[in-house]
């Protein structure tokens, strides 16, 4: 029988690879792009400073999905939004790869992270609907942070910016769609002149 420690150092050694995942987004000082566990972490920060707007759900939970949501992109790889892909192709290795990874843990780690990663990943509970707009948040600021970023790189109009976002962060949070929303269209303004 296998020591339960030595299955979660396993994992945890394992998710390290998170960090070599390169993402689109660069960071706001435009020296690189961002990495997905940057990213994670990010969002988890985005939650705990952002959890007024949270209309009292649980955060703890929200920070906890945030940090395993894209643990599966050490096998599937980051799906860049704005690029051409097969959505259902692309859930199957994700859950293939949650299944591998958190699968390394102990059974009742493994069936709790996986349940919360499938939570995120349905989008239907309040914590997720949250969570999920925060993931579409984050590199909505850094586009506008960032002369245009992946927009601009990726020839995304104002428009289709608002039906990439708009929906899933509305349905998190009005609000912080609302400010978003302000922020999109004094980015698309100022590139128009």
């Amino acid at each position: 029988m296998k020591h339960r420690l030595t299955d979660q150092l396993a994992f945890l050694a394992e998710i390290d690879a998170l960090k070599s995942v390169v993402r689109q987004s660069t960071l706001v000082d435009r020296s690189r792009r961002e990495n997905s566990a940057e990213h994670s972490w990010h969002l988890a920060m985005f939650a705990l400073v952002l959890a007024d707007d949270a209309g009292g759900l649980d955060v703890g939970k929200v920070i906890s999905m945030l940090l395993i949501h894209d643990i599966v992109e050490i096998d599937a790889g980051d799906s860049p939004m704005h690029g051409v892909q097969d959505k259902a192709a692309l859930a199957v290795a994700e859950a293939k790869a949650a299944e591998r990874l958190f699968g390394l843990l102990p059974n009742d780690q493994a069936t709790r992270l996986l349940a919360l990663w499938r939570e995120f990943e349905a989008g239907e509970t309040p914590e997720a609907k949250f969570a999920k707009a925060l993931d579409r948040l984050q590199p909505l600021l850094l586009n506008t942070l960032t002369g245009g970023g992946t927009w601009t790189e990726n020839r995304v109009s104002e428009p289709q910016v608002c039906e990439r976002y708009g929906p899933v962060i509305a349905g998190g949070s009005r609000t912080l769609w609302d400010h978003a929303r302000a922020l999109v269209r004094r980015h698309f303004a100022q590139a128009g002149r």
